[in-house]
């Protein structure tokens, strides 16, 4: 069963869960958002645009980061401990295939304060994230 969790940045749509050997995810990331800056210490992720314009930056530290324009349907693969982030241009739409969502993502920076998330954090309501009402 899906399960829709809101973020800072727009939702993502979880299309399976760590009960099974993957993982993928849809999300709707607004115009001008962008997620953390961060990296998994376990999960293999490769992300793919289906919509909009967005760029990604990648790297093993953060001062040597590369900053890509994403192309439609151009898988980007990103390995444990790379370090990343994607910065929505437009309204974007982005599918993931990944291995479980299960260590911790760490987020070295992060527009909305939002803290590392663990396997504990994801159990949480909206992953611990608390949306403004």
């Amino acid at each position: 069963m899906s399960q829709t969790i809101p973020k800072p940045w727009g939702f993502e749509i979880l299309v399976a869960t760590t009960s099974l050997p993957y993982g993928g995810k849809i999300s709707f990331t607004r115009a001008g958002k962008r997620w953390s800056l961060q990296y998994h210490d376990q999960k293999i992720e490769t992300l793919v645009l289906l919509s909009g314009q967005a760029h990604l930056s990648l790297g093993p530290d953060q001062n040597s980061l590369v900053t890509l324009p994403m192309e439609l349907s151009q898988e980007y693969t990103i390995k444990p401990q790379t370090i990343h982030r994607f910065n929505a241009i437009t309204d974007c739409v982005t599918i993931e295939f990944s291995t479980p969502e299960t260590g911790t993502t760490f987020r070295l920076e992060d527009d909305y304060s939002r803290p590392n998330e663990s396997d504990t954090t994801r159990l949480l309501p909206d992953r611990g994230w608390q949306p403004v009402k």
